[in-house]
Formats: C-alpha cells, sequence, structure tokens
C-alpha cells in the first residue's frame, strides 16, 4: 500500500480469512510537481472498506515514513495501534497537536514479544537502526511464516549498543519462511553500511575545529544521532540547545523514558545562550532535508526568532537526501554558506550514516532467513531490481521474487505456493 516504488509512506496489509494486519503507516515528501501539497500519505480505501476486518496497526520504528500517516489514517480507521516503548513515545508527540491521543488504542510491545491476532502470530524481532526501538516482524499465518524485515542494518557498533538479533533471525530461518519482504533502501550501494560509530568520530574532529557555535540539523526523530551530539558536546565543554518544538517535544519523550542519556545541566534554552560564549554552544535542530518552515532553513533565510546565523558558526547536516528534496538542500546550503557558515554535509565528511543495509548485509537478511519467497520493499524501483537479483544470485529461483509496486496483491494458496493475483 506503500513503500514499494518510491521511499516513503511504507504501509504494507496482509490478509487472511477476512482478518488483516497492517504493517506501518508512512508519509512521504511531496515531489516537485505537487504544486501546494505538503506530504503524501497512503491510499487506504482497501481498508476502509474493510475497516471490520482489521486488527491492527503494527509499527516497525519511529520514522516520519513509517508513522507519519497515523494522525490522517486514525480519525478514518481507529485500529489498536502496537508499537515498541520509544516509538509509542514517538507517535504520541506526533498524534497530541491533533488531539488524536485521547481516542487513540495504543499498546506497547517488546522485542521478542509474540502477539496473537486471530488468526496471526506476530514475533518481533530487534533491528538495528538509526533510531532506537526498532524492529523486525515474523508473522506467522496459516499457510505459512512471513518476514518483514522492518528498517535495518547489521551495525557492529550502534548508539544504542542493541546489535540486530542473529539469533532470532537465524531461529525463524530454521523453522522455514515463506516469504521475507526486504528493505531494499541501499541495494544500489555495495558492501557494508559504515557503522554509526564513524559519525561521533567526524563530530569529534568538526567539534575540535569549530571556533564558534555548531548547529547541527537532523530529523527530529533521529534520537541516535541526538545522542551522539550530546555525548560530543559533553567531551568538548559545550552546552545543548534544543531547538525547534518537534525536536523539543521527542527530546524531552526520549529522556523521561530513558532513550536519551543527558549530563545534568548539559541542556540549556535558547534565551540563556547569551550567558556562554559562542565556542560553549551547539544547537541541534531540525531542516536536514531543507524542509522550509524547520528551524535550519529560516536561520538560512535570517527569519528565525532565536537564532541568527553569523560567520564563525559551524553547521552540520546529518542527514542524506530524500529523493525529491535535493533542490530544497541545494537552496539550504547555498543560503547557510551566504550566511559566513562553515557548512559540512555528506559529500564533505562522514557526518551522516545511512540507517539501511548495504548489499552485503542484505544478503546475510537473506541467508539467514532462507524464504521461499522474496518479495523487494522500502525503495524506488531501481533498489527494487537490484535486490531482487541480489535474492536470485543466492540460490532463489526467479520464479519465487516478485518485484511489484504499490497496489500489488501477492496470494499465497494452502500449499504455500505464490502468484501475482491481477
Amino acid at each position: 500500500m506503500g513503500g514499494a516504488g518510491e521511499i516513503g509512506k511504507n504501509m504494507t496489509a496482509v490478509e487472511y480469512a477476512g482478518a488483516i494486519v497492517v504493517v506501518d503507516a508512512g508519509l512521504m515528501f511531496p515531489e516537485n510537481d505537487m504544486l501546494g501539497v505538503d506530504i503524501v500519505i497512503p491510499d487506504i480505501a482497501y481498508l476502509l472498506e474493510r475497516r471490520d476486518q482489521v486488527r491492527g496497526i503494527i509499527i516497525t520504528h519511529g520514522h516520519e515514513d513509517h508513522i507519519g500517516a497515523l494522525p490522517y489514517v486514525l480519525p478514518r480507521l481507529n485500529v489498536p495501534i502496537y508499537a515498541t516503548t520509544l516509538t509509542r513515545g514517538l507517535i504520541e508527540v506526533k498524534l497530541k497537536p491533533h488531539k488524536l491521543l485521547k481516542d487513540a488504542t495504543l499498546h506497547t510491545i517488546q522485542t521478542r514479544e509474540t502477539i496473537a491476532l486471530d488468526p496471526f502470530t506476530i514475533e518481533t524481532f530487534h533491528v538495528s537502526h538509526s533510531v532506537p526501538d526498532g524492529i523486525g516482524l515474523a508473522i506467522t499465518t496459516p499457510v505459512g511464516t512471513i518476514v518483514h524485515s522492518g528498517d535495518f542494518k547489521f551495525d557492529p557498533s550502534p548508539v544504542d549498543g542493541q546489535l540486530t538479533d542473529f539469533a532470532k533471525l537465524a531461529e525463524l530461518g530454521g523453522r522455514g519462511v515463506l516469504a521475507l519482504f526486504s528493505d531494499s533502501t541501499n541495494a544500489d550501494s555495495p558492501g557494508h553500511t559504515p557503522s554509526e560509530e564513524t559519525i561521533t568520530e567526524s563530530f569529534a574532529r568538526v567539534f575540535a575545529m569549530a571556533e564558534g557555535r555548531v548547529i547541527v540539523a537532523t530529523f527530529a526523530s533521529n534520537i541516535s544521532r541526538i545522542q551522539q551530539v550530546i555525548d560530543t558536546a559533553a567531551r568538548f565543554n559545550r552546552q545543548v540547545v534544543i531547538v525547534g518544538r518537534s525536536m523539543q517535544d521527542n527530546v524531552k519523550m526520549a529522556i523521561e523514558l530513558g532513550y536519551l542519556r543527558v549530563p545534568d545541566g548539559a541542556l540549556i534554552r535558547a534565551d540563556q545562550m547569551h550567558q556562554y560564549a559562542a565556542n560553549g554552544i551547539v544547537i541541534v535542530c531540525t531542516g536536514g532535508q531543507g524542509e522550509p518552515t524547520s528551524a535550519l532553513v529560516r536561520m538560512a533565510n535570517h527569519d528565525h526568532r532565536q537564532v541568527t546565523l553569523t560567520p564563525g558558526d559551524t553547521v552540520i547536516l546529518s542527514a542524506t537526501a530524500i529523493p525529491g528534496n535535493e533542490e530544497l538542500i541545494n537552496k539550504t546550503l547555498d543560503n547557510l554558506f551566504r550566511a559566513g557558515a562553515i557548512v559540512y554535509y555528506d559529500q564533505l565528511m562522514d557526518v551522516h550514516v545511512s540507517g539501511h543495509a548495504s548489499r552485503e548485509e542484505q544478503k546475510l537478511m537473506i541467508n539467514l532467513l532462507r524464504p521461499k519467497y522474496f518479495i523487494p520493499i522500502h525503495g524506488e524501483y531501481r533498489h527494487l531490481v537490484l535486490h531482487a537479483r541480489l535474492a536470485q544470485a543466492l540460490g532463489i529461483p526467479a520464479d519465487n521474487v516478485f518485484v511489484v509496486e504499490n497496489g500489488a496483491v501477492i496470494e499465497f494458496d494452502d500449499h504455500g505456493n505464490a502468484r501475482l493475483a491481477h
């Protein structure tokens, strides 16, 4: 229902005998020709026609392309939501401004937990990503087990210290997997995705060189990256200022739930910055995608009410351009340079690493699970094709690999045979 042939608005429905479980409900940024459109969400008409059959929505992690549609879906399809602790916290922060929290049915789940939503049995397993508390799902149906990888990578040193659950993946592979739906985002990237640890080293180099303020732009939900900024700030004796409502709300929630570790006195308000020297400040804000209303873009345009960029400021864009956002990001970069800032972005230094598996890790996921059928998801069409070819190179027959786009239906019969329904 979303995320197949595109980056964003991820949503998948699994249906058996009149019962449906949904995985994720994300949004996508508009393409350049979508004038006047702020966000794009999945078409849920199929679910609305069968609303009594939907057992719930299971969320794999707290990024916008997986939870961002919930404020628009829930008023029309008010079904239970299942999410891990931090993901639930991010969902609550998102639903609150829409006044939807009171009526939402939210269930907290843990990794390695089993959820029974008749006739489905759903097992969760931890996956490393660029936000803590990410999970993949093993959905056992009467005709076999379907594994949804979630967004994953095999990071040997993740910020939260939680490795992808090799043991559970191997156990599932030993039991038998009917079909694997797997993250394809980096199917055109050879080797392994660099560890989040490389960011820590890059941040330290930038902080050591910076003579004025350091401003780091990232996603408001990128809790792991915010942790790295806080840790580096403490190392270089800088106070941390969180700018932007969504960023502030997420940071507050993550601290309360224990997902952000902040030294006493490390966080200060924006109106306290004048009490400190410029080289004693780091600002964390949104705007890594050049979003027009984000804090960084307003700073770059000299219309932010709390922060005015000055020559000598160092700006780090810790994000990879989402397809379609390149023009906005380039415009923001130009404005930052015009303001006299020293700017670092991924083409100049390793200030961001992907949260998604590269080809060698994608191979490992396939080899651990050894599925009968393979369906690449979460990627533009070229990523899906490249991931499909990878699966075939590992021995999955071409007839058992389905490259599909949004709206496709794959049917499995009682004998575990699959076909593309028309």
